[in-house]
């Protein structure tokens, strides 16, 4: 393994990645990169649940912050920016930490999927057909086009039916003939995943869930329409953010009621792409796993810092 060989941090939502990339990256010399795609939105800080800048221990962090709500973000685009700012970290002589949880830039970056180009004709008149009929019709369109994309995703999300049928229209194949194989990942970045018992980890989501909407996410929400968030594809649909638009009238309020119930709805809309990730990384016999559990844990069990610098052969601390 060399030096500055990359590391990457993968695993679902509310499992630690984030502590395990800093602890990572302040033992071996590294700098993070944000694998995650909502966190790459400005002002999407609490619903995204965004590491502030004061608890990054000065560590260098990559790939925060770089988009307008208004703008679409795109997996080919992550990649191309991420490749360039790999090579950068390794010309520095540090190890490159990719972290986040969002499975198709992960297997972009690592896989070196080549991602179809999107055409915003087309991406717009299956936008507007979403609007005009609703996520569930369309997913029946899309299962009546591609039968296997229609299994592998949720027909409760929107944003992955619209880009299937985009890419089997641009591609006149099935969106699944787009997928990268699982070989040698690039670089010879080793893989490492963080897992928690459904029980615990069902726990600490409805936690941050009540958290992000005690700490301002309505707020946060009302801040970001002002900034162009309803005239955004992507940032508009990320968990928490959908859920708190849904309850507001056209004044941007929310009573008592609709607060309670978006907050329901958000853990349960993250509960669901909890179970998703699980899958999605389950697959991937590269992956070094690493639990996380809290609740029963041995006292002399080793820490994640600890079990992870094991398997990459690294001093402990």
């Amino acid at each position: 393994m060399s030096p500055t060989t990359p590391i990457a941090v993968v695993g679902a939502t509310g499992t630690g990645k984030s502590d395990l990339a800093l602890d990572l990256a302040e033992h071996l010399g590294g700098e993070v990169i944000n694998c995650d795609a909502m966190q790459q939105y400005r002002g999407m800080d609490i619903g995204t649940a965004k590491l502030p800048v004061d608890r990054r221990r000065g560590i260098p962090h990559h790939r925060l912050d770089v988009l307008e709500v208004t703008e679409t973000a795109s997996v080919a685009d992550f990649r191309s920016e991420a490749e360039r700012e790999i090579a950068e970290i390794r010309a520095r002589g540090s190890v490159p930490i990719l972290c986040g949880g969002s499975m198709m830039y992960l297997q972009a970056l690592i896989d070196g999927w080549a991602i179809p180009d999107t055409d915003p004709r087309i991406r717009a008149r299956y936008e507007r057909r979403l609007e005009e009929i609703g996520v569930a019709a369309l997913h029946a369109e899309l299962a009546r086009v591609d039968p296997e994309a229609a299994r592998t995703i949720l027909p409760t999300d929107p944003r992955r039916t619209v880009r299937a049928l985009e890419v089997v229209e641009l591609t006149g194949k099935p969106f699944s003939a787009s997928r990268p194989t699982i070989g040698e990942p690039r670089w010879g970045t080793r893989i490492l995943g963080v897992r928690c018992a459904l029980a615990e980890l069902d726990q600490r989501l409805e936690a941050r869930t009540a958290r992000m909407f005690s700490d301002g996410l309505v707020d946060e929400v009302r801040t970001l329409v002002a900034a162009g968030l309803l005239e955004g594809v992507t940032a508009r649909r990320a968990i928490g953010y959908a859920q708190v638009l849904d309850e507001m009238d056209d004044d941007l309020r929310i009573d008592e009621q609709g607060l309670e119930r978006a907050e329901e709805r958000t853990f349960i809309g993250t509960r669901r792409y909890v179970r998703r990730q699980r899958s999605w990384f389950g697959r991937d016999h590269r992956i070094r796993w690493i639990d996380t559990d809290t609740l029963g844990r041995d006292a002399g069990a080793p820490t994640p810092l600890e079990a992870a610098l094991d398997i990459l052969g690294q001093e402990n601390p």
